[in-house]
Order: structure tokens, then sequence, then C-alpha cells
């Protein structure tokens, strides 16, 4: 891997913004990009928005009327990107995070708000890179393995005080 782009634009006022989170993001889809052998430059552009801004994202492009707490939208499909023509990076889509849903679950799950954001952006960058995990088993399997393998490289591996609620199907922090 080359060089990553990592444009971040904050537009929700609800929650500020710890110091060193937009590093963190960028540690972070840089240890993804490593991690998976990325060839070449790449380019991630990065929403921070409040859950109000989410669920509109999330009702409008997958007809899901609630709250999320990360959407990813993919610009790539099988390894193929567009290039930015500006700079010469593969453009391998958005990510739209709700800062306020990350702050509500890293209360429930007992850790940093650092922590939370950090694996949101980690679960996102496998999805733009073709990871999935909604039909379960093997490939969810694998890219939970992978996001483990991500957090604990950048120092924030799952703490073993991290409960998981009935409502969160298997996903692990």
């Amino acid at each position: 891997m080359e060089k990553i782009r990592v444009v971040i634009e904050n537009t929700q006022k609800t929650v500020k913004i710890p110091t060193g989170v937009r590093l963190l993001m960028r540690r972070c889809c840089h240890a993804v990009l490593e991690m998976e052998h990325f060839e070449g430059s790449a380019q991630v552009d990065i929403t921070l928005v409040d859950n109000q801004q989410i669920r509109k994202y999330n009702k409008e492009h997958r007809h899901i009327d609630a709250v999320t707490d990360v959407l990813s939208f993919p610009l790539g499909e099988n390894g193929h990107y567009d290039v930015n023509p500006e700079n010469g990076a593969y453009m391998l889509g958005d990510i739209v995070l709700s800062v306020e849903r990350a702050l509500e679950q890293a209360e429930q799950f007992g850790h940093s708000l650092q922590r939370e954001i950090g694996y949101l952006t980690v679960h996102s960058m496998l999805h733009l890179l073709g990871y999935d995990h909604v039909d379960g088993g093997l490939e969810a399997v694998r890219m939970r393995e992978k996001e483990e393998a991500v957090m604990s490289s950048i120092g924030l591996p799952r703490g073993e005080s991290y409960v998981l609620s009935p409502d969160e199907k298997g996903r692990r922090r």
C-alpha cells in the first residue's frame, strides 16, 4: 500500500469529538489496508453524523427506518475501484458514522468512545473491501476475526468486560 487519504467531515454537533479521534480513524483505515495487503494509494471519505442524520441515510439507502451505528457505501466491486483523477488513488467508498450512537454503544459495552469509533471504522473499512456479515456463517466469523486482529494491532483489543445485549445478534465489539 502506498498511501491512504482519509477525508473526515463532522456534520453533527451532538457529541464533542475527543482529541485524537480523527488520527485514530486514519490509523484504523491504514491498518485494515495494511492487513489486507492493499496495493496502491486509496481514498476513503468519512462523515460523522448524529442519530437523526444516520436514520435518514438508513431509510433513504437501505429502506430501514431506524438508527444504526455506521453505514458503508463501497465504490468498488470484486477488488476493482474507481480512480480519483486528481491523485490516482483508488476510491474505496464512503463511511457514515453516528457519533451519538457510538457513544451510546461505548457506554453499553463498557469501553471508551475512541475504541467504539475505532471498531466501527475498521468494521466499515472491511465492508468497503467486500467483506460482509449479514448472512452470518463463515463469512461473518472471518470478518470478526479480521476486526479483532486490526483492533489488537493498533492497541485496542477487545476486553473481557464487554457485555452483549440480546439485540446485538452475535455482534462483538
